[in-house]
């Protein structure tokens, strides 16, 4: 009978220290799932910046355009002119 109850300790004992186990890795878990969601935010805010940046380099850009030689000013006519057609066809649209 002894040697029955050996086993039922060991095994409870086995039991409790998988059940601790898992509890373990369900904080790390929750832990690296709130670390995850963190990092994503992060990841959006700099895609943001990244993005304001682009817009005021092409900004930057063209100023320096005006600014700059014959070819940045051809390129940035060519633009302007883009533009504009862009401009009519929308105000064309509108008046029909």
């Amino acid at each position: 009978m002894s040697n029955i109850e050996d086993i039922v300790n060991s095994l409870e004992s086995k039991i409790g220290k998988v059940l601790r186990k898992l509890e373990l890795l369900k904080l790390a878990n929750q832990k690296l799932g709130e670390e995850l969601e963190i990092s994503k935010q992060e990841n959006l805010n700099q895609k943001k910046m990244i993005i304001d940046w682009q817009e005021k380099y092409e900004a930057l850009k063209m100023a320096n355009s005006i600014l700059g030689s014959d070819e940045d000013k051809k390129e940035t006519k060519l633009k302007i002119n883009a533009l504009i057609r862009e401009i009519d066809h929308c105000i064309a649209q509108l008046s029909e």
